[in-house]
């Protein structure tokens, strides 16, 4: 039974982060009051008032715990617990070596749980400013679209600028508008069940073609306060990337390696399109990379230039929209409390944080911080060592001698964790690692210690 004289924690935002926040808070016995202000006022991204929607893809990346970051990170999750990786892997989809999710299965699933959980209270409607101080312990998880009102008075509490960038949503495609007399099923080196993915191959004029195209689209034009926002770089729109050099596609979303065309199986493609199931019935798939600033009338016509989607239907065109984080290593303390006020922790994509799975592993880190405070405790963060860890240290500026002078977004990645000493090079086989084996054993070392050490957590 609960302790009913455990103050209850407000968690601000039912997204990724808010939402595991949330039953990390309730699993541990202490009551919850999440605020959510979708239905009743949307952003400029979400289609829906579910908890935890899934607006720029519906992948979580690489699930390979040994070898990648994120999927260390997922795993410590699962092992932590959460909500979101626990969901995730129900509602899974074909994705080579990723997990993918039926995104609208997926969040129903995430608000049904909440909704129903006996020590979760759900409040729909805006908090338009600072959380009161008579709410106590309170976790403010309004991610990267968190509404102006609240922004403002972040900005008002704390008197530092808050920094912003756009993010770029890739358009869905149904699967019977795709022509596979062009396209085919396959993941790249065959990966996962080996068919994960729709390709459709360019040769070098149509390539040439589809990168002018692109570049001399209408495209979406930016408000006075928004023109000077720079672009996170691992999200930035199709266009920008084409732009960069007639060549960027071919080594970014659009490489030719790893796959073979059934049709012409004698001739190499110079470019292929990917695109990723998003629904479990497979009638959906996402045009991966593909996140545009184009306008809808400019992407119908551009996208349809390519082989095996002269066709296509769009579910969901492209668009943009701006993200937004605090100076989270000046602002916060060790806890993830912002400094000038204590009772307000942070969690999520807000902090400098960027990507689904990383958005949810600081929801669950604050989320049992949040609730050891509800109950006269205090826990502290996941040892750096780990993929959790090293997350906080990202955004509390722990391997820094001080605040850091410019302070960005980042995904997980294994340049975040201290190395491991004294380590062997070798491979499994015990023979000596060279070249890019070095690396595999680096990160295999890395992650073999991060599973371990979250363990002691």
């Amino acid at each position: 039974m609960p302790d009913k004289t455990i103050k209850p924690v407000h968690i601000v935002g039912a997204g990724l982060a808010g939402s595991e926040a949330a039953w990390q808070v309730a699993e541990a016995g202490v009551p919850v009051v999440l605020h959510e202000m979708r239905p009743h006022r949307m952003t400029a991204a979400h289609q829906s008032g579910g908890f935890a929607e899934l607006v720029c893809s519906n992948s979580f990346r690489s699930d390979d715990h040994l070898g990648n970051a994120v999927g260390l990170l997922h795993e410590e999750m699962r092992r932590s617990g959460s909500l979101i990786m626990g969901v995730g892997e129900v509602h899974k989809l074909p994705a080579g070596g990723a997990l993918a999710v039926d995104r609208e299965a997926f969040s129903d699933a995430v608000t049904l749980l909440l909704s129903q959980h006996p020590l979760i209270t759900v409040e729909y409607g805006e908090v338009t400013g600072l959380p009161p101080a008579e709410w106590g312990n309170t976790i403010i998880a309004t991610g990267p679209l968190t509404a102006d009102s609240l922004a403002h008075a972040i900005l008002a509490e704390t008197g530092v600028d808050s920094l912003a960038f756009f993010d770029a949503i890739a358009p869905i495609v149904y699967h019977d508008s795709i022509d596979f007399d062009q396209a085919w099923m396959q993941s790249r080196y065959d990966k996962g069940d080996g068919a994960d993915y729709i390709n459709c191959p360019l040769d070098e004029d149509q390539y040439n073609t589809f990168i002018q195209a692109l570049i001399d689209a209408d495209q979406t034009e930016f408000k006075d306060f928004e023109k000077d926002t720079p672009y996170f770089e691992s999200c930035l729109p199709i266009e920008v990337m084409a732009a960069r050099g007639p060549q960027t596609l071919r080594f970014g979303p659009m490489k030719p390696v790893g796959l073979t065309n059934p049709h012409n199986p004698g001739v190499k493609a110079h470019a292929i399109v990917q695109l990723r199931q998003d629904n479990a019935l497979g009638s959906l798939y996402n045009m991966v990379g593909f996140q545009t600033k184009m306008k809808y009338g400019a992407q119908t016509e551009v996208f349809r230039m390519i082989p095996g989607l002269q066709n296509a239907r769009f579910a969901r065109l492209g668009g943009i929209h701006r993200n937004t984080f605090i100076n989270s290593p000046k602002l916060l303390d060790s806890q993830l409390r912002l400094k000038s006020r204590p009772d307000l922790r942070f969690a999520g994509q807000i902090m400098g944080v960027e990507g689904y799975v990383e958005s949810a592993a600081l929801g669950l880190i604050a989320g049992r911080m949040a609730a050891a405070q509800a109950k006269g405790e205090t826990l502290g963060a996941p040892p750096a060592t780990t993929a959790l860890g090293a997350l906080v240290e990202h955004v509390t500026g722990g391997f820094m001698d001080g605040p850091k002078a410019k302070f960005q977004p980042m995904n997980v990645n294994f340049g975040l964790f201290p190395p491991v000493e004294n380590l062997v090079m070798k491979n499994q086989d015990g023979s000596r690692a060279k070249g890019k084996q070095k690396t595999r054993v680096k990160r295999r070392a890395m992650a073999e210690r991060a599973l371990a050490d979250i363990a002691t957590w």
